[in-house]
């Protein structure tokens, strides 16, 4: 089953601009989204974030984690680069989410506004090195009803958490997944994993994938695979 590419969000996790601009041309004819990360965004800046933005669905993930009134201001002054979605992390807490949300709340063109909840990079193990002593799925949980009520569009999650917060907040609660990869490629750096078609089963609404891509010797039809096996999450 075909699915709609802009589900799909290609990271572009790379320390020059202009291979990036050049990814995206190859890839724009199949209509995927695109993701601006810290390290793409401290060489290219708020400029290379506003001219892609003027194209194509950019989702800028600097994970901003503040005081309420910085982390408000920050979302306002990203909102006005015209991206599509944006985050900050959750555990910043109510104060700073609410401020957030206000923050965007009368913009005309509102981005998505998502809050992370554990990063896909961390097992177990490291959670609660952190000093934290429930499991990963019960923070996941708890912190996406915290970002439910401070009316934030959705969640950062891993693809093991889906179903858990579409059961703890709403179906229609947004979840974007990052450590999505394709059959076969390795895991790199991250510990909670899952296919593309594993994904979409879950009920996942937007997946992230940036290496299997951008370090494919044909990153087009890379793209192309993984929208074919998130299709299969349909069968």
């Amino acid at each position: 089953m075909a699915i709609d590419p802009e589900r799909l969000i290609i990271a572009l996790d790379l320390p020059d601009p202009k291979r990036a601009l050049m990814l995206v041309k190859v890839l724009s004819p199949l209509d995927v989204s695109f993701k601006v990360g810290l390290e793409l965004f401290m060489v290219g800046g708020p400029s290379l974030v506003s001219e892609l933005a003027s194209r194509y669905r950019v989702f800028l993930d600097l994970k901003f984690h503040d005081i309420p009134n910085t982390a408000g201001a920050a979302v306002r002054e990203t909102a006005e680069l015209g991206v599509w979605m944006l985050n900050l992390h959750a555990s910043g807490g109510r104060d700073m989410m609410l401020a957030a949300s206000r923050a965007v709340a009368g913009l005309e063109k509102k981005p998505m506004l998502l809050a992370v909840t554990v990063l896909t990079s961390m097992s177990g193990r490291q959670l609660t090195e952190t000093g934290y002593s429930d499991s990963i799925t019960e923070r996941v949980r708890l912190l996406s009803k915290l970002a439910f009520e401070c009316s934030l569009d959705g969640v950062v999650c891993s693809p093991l958490e889906i179903s858990a917060v579409k059961k703890a907040v709403s179906p229609e609660f947004i979840t974007v997944t990052p450590g999505v990869r394709p059959i076969g490629e390795d895991r790199g750096d991250q510990s909670r994993i899952g296919t593309p078609a594993e994904v979409i089963r879950a009920g996942g609404d937007y997946l992230v994938v940036g290496r299997p891509v951008t370090r494919a010797a044909d990153p087009l039809m890379a793209a192309e695979k993984i929208l074919a096996e998130m299709g299969e999450g349909y069968e």
